[in-house]
C-alpha cells in the first residue's frame, strides 16, 4: 500500500524494554476510502485519492456530491492525493476502505504535514540570526535587527532571496524515516517514533517507504 491519511492526536512518550523513555507521536489513520482513481489516459498521471471522516450532505457542494455518488460513498471531509505507480492503481477498486492493516510495527514510514504558522516574525527567530551585537557605543533598540542588507549605490536593490523578516511557518513539510513502534488496529492507532509536522488535530499523509 502506498500510503493513507492521519489526523495528530498529539505526543507521549513510552519506555522502551531496555527502560528509555521515547518521545513519540500518536496518530489516528483512517479507515480511509478511495474515493478517485487517476490513471495515464485519462489524468496523465496514475494517483490514489483518498478521503477520510463523514461529512453531512447539506454541508457539501453540489460538485462534490456528484464526485462522492461517482465512488458510491458518503461525502468526506478530507480529499488528500497520493502518487502512484500503475501496478498498485490496478489492484485498488473506487469506494473500497482501506485500513491501517497495511502497515506493520518497525516498518519506516513518511510523515507529511503543514508545520505550525508563527506569523510575521524577525530574523532572529526566522534564520537565527545573532543580532547586531551588544548595547554599546551609543547603539540603541538594534540588538534583534538585521544589520546591513547590501550595498546603496551599486546594485541599488535587494537581491532575491536574501534572509530577511518575513512569514514563518505554514509549510508543507515531510519528516522521513519514522519508525512505527506500535498499531492498535481496533482503535486506527499509529505511534510513531519523534514529532510530525503541525498541530493537534491537523492531517497528514502518512507514506509507506519504497
Amino acid at each position: 500500500m502506498f500510503g493513507l491519511i492521519g489526523i495528530n492526536l498529539g505526543m507521549t512518550s513510552i519506555f522502551s524494554k531496555s527502560g528509555k523513555n521515547i518521545p513519540c507521536t500518536i496518530v489516528k489513520v483512517g479507515p480511509c476510502y478511495v474515493t478517485q482513481i487517476k490513471t495515464m489516459e485519462k489524468d496523465g498521471y496514475f494517483a490514489i485519492q483518498l478521503g477520510i471522516i463523514d461529512k453531512k450532505e447539506k454541508h457539501t457542494t453540489k460538485a462534490l456530491q456528484g464526485h462522492f455518488t461517482k465512488s458510491g460513498i458518503f461525502p468526506k471531509k478530507k480529499l488528500l492525493e497520493f502518487k502512484n505507480g500503475s501496478s498498485h492503481s490496478m489492484n485498488i477498486k473506487l469506494g473500497s476502505q482501506i485500513d491501517i492493516n497495511s502497515f506493520m510495527e518497525g516498518e519506516l514510514v513518511d510523515v507529511k504535514g503543514i508545520s505550525k504558522g508563527k506569523g510575521f516574525q524577525g530574523v532572529v527567530k526566522r534564520h537565527n540570526f545573532s543580532g547586531v551585537g551588544e548595547s554599546s557605543h551609543g547603539q540603541h533598540n538594534r540588538l534583534r535587527a538585521p544589520g546591513s542588507v547590501g550595498a546603496g549605490s551599486d546594485p541599488s536593490r535587494i537581491f532575491k532571496g536574501k534572509k530577511m523578516a518575513g512569514r514563518m511557518g505554514g509549510k508543507h513539510v515531510t519528516i522521513k524515516n519514522l519508525t512505527i513502534l506500535k498499531i492498535d488496529v481496533t482503535e486506527y492507532i499509529l505511534i510513531l517514533k519523534g514529532s510530525v509536522p503541525g498541530n493537534k488535530n491537523s492531517y497528514l499523509m502518512i507514506k509507506k517507504k519504497k
